[in-house]
């Protein structure tokens, strides 16, 4: 793993990284019916995530790299089981439900990572951890509230879902520290291959979209291969709480790329969404902020 001369080029690095994975959802709203195709979408984000990653670690490690996959254990199966899921359902939100809604359950990730590791890890939630958690709470309550009347009630529980899938994966991490961090994140994208091969085959649907779908699927699962070897790099010399303020720009920037006229999907957030969503971001800067004395460097390696 390539290690950073310059230790200040962390910080741009990691946003770099979530620029990347912020084009995900204007990627996603740019296929054509992506609501009838999520399987083919998965199967091949899936199949590229897992090429790209091990191709990645083949430059990197040479043929050495596939000892990693004797080293997976429990943890790497179910963190790449969990990232798996968390990729599944993103997709199955994003199409239906608004983006902003989407991102904003994904943004709640640190604090069910926090729960999850709470509930499995023993790990210690502090008073101030819980109150980011009510604040958060509420914000998805109150988009809650907006979905249930819009109908895309489905698309924030799937959100959701995303979230936890997510979160799953961070404990994983923690759990075992040993575990090599690539390999689980590939057996994630060969999860959704599989998963989505055995629900098109079994409703006798096409494996393949049209040229255009398959592009952007493609460039989907290129661009979170890009942010993830990005942030592998930098994220071992930035401590846990500024890593979860510089994951923002992932939710504001997928959030802004839809919005944004000229770009072509003017997807404007409702009141509620942009009210529930305050709360969440306001969650996480406090979080934040509490979590300053915790100078843990997170490493994805």
């Amino acid at each position: 793993m390539p290690d950073l001369k310059d230790p200040r080029l962390a910080i741009p690095i990691v946003l770099l990284a979530g620029l990347f994975w912020s084009f995900g959802p204007y990627v996603v709203r740019h296929i054509d019916g992506a609501e009838t195709v999520p399987w083919q979408y998965l199967f091949t984000r899936g199949i590229v995530i897992f090429i790209l990653l091990n191709l990645y670690l083949y430059f990197d490690e040479g043929i050495e790299f596939l000892h990693n996959y004797k080293k997976i254990g429990i943890s790497g199966f179910v963190g790449g089981i969990g990232l798996g899921i968390g990729m599944v359902t993103f997709i199955l939100s994003v199409t239906k439900t608004t983006v902003a809604i989407t991102l904003l359950c994904l943004a709640s990730m640190p604090f069910i990572t926090a729960l999850l590791g709470f509930l499995f890890l023993k790990e210690n939630i502090s008073i101030s951890v819980w109150i980011s958690i009510l604040i958060a709470t509420i914000g998805i309550i109150i988009m809650a509230l907006e979905n249930k009347v819009s109908g895309s009630l489905l698309g924030l529980i799937f959100g959701m879902m995303s979230s936890i899938g997510f979160a799953v994966f961070s404990v994983s991490l923690r759990w075992k520290k040993e575990t090599p961090k690539f390999t689980t994140v590939a057996i994630a994208g060969l999860f959704c291959f599989l998963f989505s091969s055995v629900i098109i085959f079994t409703n006798n649907l096409n494996f393949i979209s049209s040229v255009k779908n398959e592009a952007l699927f493609a460039t989907h699962g290129t661009l979170v291969c890009l942010g993830l070897i990005l942030y592998s790099i930098a994220s071992k010399h930035i401590p846990a709480a500024e890593l979860t303020l510089l994951s923002l720009t992932e939710v504001i920037g997928g959030i802004f790329w839809v919005w944004i006229p000229w770009l072509g999907i003017n997807e404007i957030p409702s009141t509620n969404t942009i009210i529930g969503g305050f709360f969440i971001l306001i969650s996480i800067f406090y979080y934040s902020l509490i979590m300053q004395t915790n100078k843990r460097f997170i490493g994805l390696n």
